[in-house]
Parts: C-alpha cells; structure tokens; sequence
C-alpha cells in the first residue's frame, strides 16, 4: 500500500470517524472485496478470478482487512490439497454492508447505467428489495435534507 502522508497519518488517527474509517477502506478494492465478500466470495482464487486482482494487490488488501478486523481467516483444506487460509467476514465487515447498499443506491441514482444492476440489496428470503436510510436516535426516519453535519470540540 501507498505511504501516507503525515497529515493524512494524522486524519485517520485523530477524532474523526471518517477519517478514521478511510484509513482501513482507504482505496477501491477494499470495498469491491467486501461486495464479494457479502456475495459469498471466501477463497484468494474467488477474489483473484472475480476481481482480476493482481495478486501482490489481492494479498495486501486481505491482510489489510484481517488486521482490521473486518475479515478473519478461516483455514479450509481441499481434497488432497494443503491447508489454506479462506476468509469471512466478522461482524464489521458485515455491518458495513449498509455502507454498501448505500453506495450501490447511490450510485444507482446518480451514475446510471442503461443495462441494470449487477448487484441488488434483497431481504435474505429475496423477496423484497432493502434501502439504507437514515433513522434518529428515536427510530423515525429522517430525509437526508434534514440531516447536517456539526464540528463538535472536546474538552
């Protein structure tokens, strides 16, 4: 991976949530192998064969997200073949699955494309099609127009 700059070391090892959160999902792939993840994607040949990963890259990033914490590894053993190490998700990998269902609606709206989609955000029984929103604290749904963001100071 690319050497930070100190300022950006600073940004995501500092107060910001986001900040904090772009230091471990800091580039495209992560992201991308979390889509597979949650598609069902366990194994480096899965990833490698669904993404075109080159493998240096693929490695990386998998170490990246198991140092993280939002992938584990999972040693599995094919027939006549050596122990390996599979992946799964734990249980920040899986919930930033609203981080992509957000992403995908998003990009849905904005970046359309004529052809459809390439992956759609189901109920588990795939009858009906789920959205990320916006809830208070409270539970009521709350339209992003309403939403801001305030810079708080801490003592």
């Amino acid at each position: 991976m690319p050497r930070m700059s100190q300022a950006l070391t600073d940004a995501v090892t500092g107060q910001c949530a986001i900040a904090r959160s772009l230091g471990v999902l800091s580039d495209s792939w992560s992201f991308l192998l979390l889509r597979e993840a949650h598609l069902g994607k366990r194994t480096f040949a899965q990833f490698r064969d669904s993404l075109g990963m080159a493998t240096d890259v693929l490695s990386a990033r998998l170490d990246a997200l198991v140092e993280h914490g939002i992938l584990e590894r999972i040693p599995y053993q094919e027939p006549g073949q050596r122990t390996r190490d599979g992946y799964g998700l734990t249980a920040a990998g899986s919930e930033l699955k609203v981080v992509l269902i957000a992403m995908q609606q998003w990009g849905e709206e904005y970046l359309p494309r004529d052809q459809g989609l390439s992956v759609l955000p189901v109920t588990r029984d795939g009858k009906e099609r789920v959205r990320a929103s916006l809830v208070s604290a409270g539970g009521t749904l709350v339209a992003h127009e309403d939403v801001e963001f305030v810079r708080v100071t801490t003592p």
